[in-house]
């Protein structure tokens, strides 16, 4: 297997004399310096890093012919799904190669759109993006949210759509927070931190975030205060204005468990109190719309798959709750009311089914869909005939609909054109079983007429986390590898949502290795079957799913021939110390509880990679502003896994600058990493 033409000499990483102890047992830190983004030595550590991984990756031969073909076919128009607010309509457009897309607005369907905001106009090189809007009721003001670099803290300002002029309103420290105005269009709630220390606002920890009101055309240290709870730290809030403007719904939530509280606050009594409706962290309740008392949830208590219910603000006890509609067969993700009907979004092995029920849950119809694939959109007000969705799969480039909810008919709205054959592919659906005999779902996607002969570069991707479901998704760079020859499998992980919160936990805290495990039973049984070998196979994730193929492949080294992990979190003891990430303790558990640090510690990435072993070829990617899963965990996972390698095969770190987590990052960015990974694909697994 080739890997270079010559012998790399990594960059040296300084190991000091770190050790700390976790309930009785002594673990090495020797890589502790490198969590200091800002330092001399880090600085210069990354800059070594990165000389030696471009300069590898610019001697690729087939690495400029990847990028000419990834530009040429990320250069098509790719629509948002339109929503209308007032007697205006809104949607997000890229033309093609543009670094972010653009805000439009027009008065109808068929009039002349009209920029409202083009965030490339915000930077040179496109890393200003649009991270949250709101559109006021009567369709007048939008409130929208900047992040800069990838960073999740967001400025927030307010534009007049008929002018295009921004007002004076500039709120900062804002994170994990949407805008929802009132209805007389005079201000919104939002969330916020306090004010960080500048030189380590990307590192601090985040706690008590407040829930707060902003009255347009006052400063920022004016709003008023709506909620907060100094004596729980851990507590984020979201508000938002129920469509009859009466009332503001305040979901409380503990990090990411999606198990979360319910208050509200009567917005027409000026010293109306904040009740508590759920008050106990005990299940998901999700609030979909009201008839005036009676506010409607979608929720999972006593319904792992989730139901709808009926719960009476003027009768809130327990045993007053009505069922709307129970739980199914199916997964139930989101739930809309269009036509003064509900229809709800079901999750069946992983593929989109739309329903329509009446208000009182009676059965009305299913939506007739162009295929099997993933579904978004359905949004609107209760009483609009009309809507708009969006539909993909992992070869139909992601599709606008317009649909009317009272024939039930589907009309293309927006189409776009990429210069590939789909009929030239195929996708599905197989089943196999994980190390404990749990069946687990798997998308194969390819070109037609593939042998099974045990000798296709294949790319196993994976997530198997905080209740995150993948679906049948269209991307660029998925077809670029495909084209090439590649095959595609996405294998629907324990710790997802595909199949509710029972599948959800059954990949948490001390029940992790399952998703390990359900991956690499993935990966053995696509070579079984004649897809893959070892040495053509290739594992790939981002976040959670960078802990995932870090994890699987300290765990089988020999089962890999490449593994990229993404802006992953890989130290599983200190995870928690930096920015949001003690909120992920509720899927991973906490290295503060013994047993849970036993769990953990046997997995943690980080730790369990052995000293003078071969390892596949690696390339580690990963940003120098990802204040979200702070870069030191990859920094650190590369200084040890360069040190303990002892194979031919490069183990590289690829260090974006001016970027973040993902989010918002431009499209010269994106095509640069992807050309980058698929290069690095060909050479290492060389085809």
């Amino acid at each position: 297997m080739p890997s270079s033409s010559k012998a790399i000499v990594y960059p040296f990483s300084c190991q000091v004399d770190q050790v700390d102890d976790y309930h009785g047992t002594k673990v090495a830190d020797p890589y502790r310096w490198l969590e200091d983004p800002d330092s001399e030595e880090t600085k210069a550590w990354v800059e070594a890093q990165n000389q030696v991984t471009f300069s590898y990756l610019s001697e690729i031969p087939a690495r400029e012919q990847i990028k000419q073909r990834v530009t040429q076919l990320w250069n098509y128009e790719k629509f948002g799904i339109p929503f209308r607010s007032g007697n205006r309509y809104f949607y997000f457009k890229n033309d093609g190669l543009q670094n972010q897309s653009v805000f439009y607005t027009l008065n109808s369907l068929d009039a002349e759109p009209r920029v409202l905001l083009d965030p490339n106009t915000l930077s040179e090189d496109g890393t200003i993006a649009l991270s949250g809007l709101s559109i006021s009721e009567d369709g007048n003001l939008m409130a929208y949210g900047l992040s800069t670099s990838g960073s999740d803290w967001i400025e927030w300002k307010v534009r007049d759509v008929e002018t295009g002029e921004d007002l004076s309103d500039h709120l900062k420290w804002v994170k994990f927070s949407g805008a929802s105005w009132t209805h007389d269009n005079q201000g919104f709630f939002y969330s916020r931190y306090s004010e960080p220390k500048e030189e380590t606002k990307l590192e601090d920890l985040n706690y008590y975030q407040k829930l707060y009101y902003h009255q347009l055309g006052k400063p920022q240290s004016e709003d008023i205060l709506i909620y907060e709870r100094p004596d729980q730290k851990e507590w984020g809030f979201n508000g938002g204005v129920t469509e009859d403007g009466r009332y503001l719904i305040i979901n409380v939530r503990l990090g990411t468990d999606p198990k979360n509280l319910i208050f509200y606050k009567d917005l027409q009594d000026p010293d109306a109190t904040v009740i508590e409706l759920v008050s106990e962290f005990e299940a998901n309740y999700s609030f979909i719309d009201n008839d005036g008392s009676v506010f409607w949830f979608r929720t999972d208590l006593n319904a792992p798959r989730s139901r709808l219910i009926a719960i009476d603000i003027n009768q809130p006890e327990r045993d007053n709750w009505q069922e709307v509609i129970p739980q199914a067969a199916e997964t139930l993700r989101a739930v809309g009311v269009l036509n003064n009907q509900f229809i709800i979004n079901y999750l069946k092995d992983a593929q989109s089914s739309l329903k329509i029920f009446n208000l009182d849950g009676s059965w009305v119809r299913e939506v007739e869909l162009p295929g099997i694939g993933s579904v978004g959109g359905f949004n609107g007000k209760r009483y609009d005939t009309e809507t708009f969705y969006s539909f993909t799969s992992f070869t139909t480039p992601t599709t606008i609909y317009r649909y009317n909810m009272v024939s039930g008919e589907s009309q293309i709205f927006r189409q776009p054109q990429v210069d590939f054959n789909p009929d030239d592919y195929q996708t599905k659906q197989i089943f196999y079983s994980s190390k404990d005999g749990t069946q687990v779902p798997m998308f194969i996607t390819h070109k037609q007429g593939l042998k099974l002969d045990g000798n296709n570069p294949t790319y196993l991707y994976g997530y198997g986390g905080f209740n995150i479901s993948l679906t049948p998704n269209f991307s660029i760079s998925s077809l670029v590898w495909m084209e090439m020859g590649g095959v595609l499998a996405v294998p629907n992980l324990r710790g997802g949502g595909e199949y509710g919160e029972k599948w959800h936990q059954a990949g948490t805290k001390l029940n992790k290795q399952n998703v390990f495990d359900d991956f690499i039973a993935a990966a053995e049984w696509l070579i079984a079957s004649g897809y893959t070998k070892s040495e053509k196979l290739a594992i790939g994730g981002g976040s959670n799913g960078g802990l995932l193929v870090a994890a699987c492949m300290s765990q089988r080294p020999d089962l890999f021939g490449a593994v990229l992990p993404a802006v992953g979190v890989i130290d599983m003891l200190r995870f928690h110390k930096f920015t949001i990430g003690w909120a992920w303790c509720s899927d991973y558990g906490s290295p503060d509880n013994p047993e849970e640090f036993k769990a953990l510690y046997a997995y943690s990435p980080l730790h369990n990679l052995k000293t003078d072993t071969a390892y596949p070829a690696t390339m580690i990617t990963t940003a120098d502003h990802d204040d979200r899963v702070v870069p030191a965990h990859s920094f650190k996972f590369a200084a040890r896994l360069q040190a303990a390698h002892t194979g031919e095969q490069p183990v590289l770190i690829r260090i974006e600058t001016k970027a973040g987590h993902g989010a918002g990052k431009p499209t010269t960015k994106i095509i640069e990493e992807i050309s980058d990974r698929w290069a690095f694909l060909v050479q290492v697994l060389d085809f």
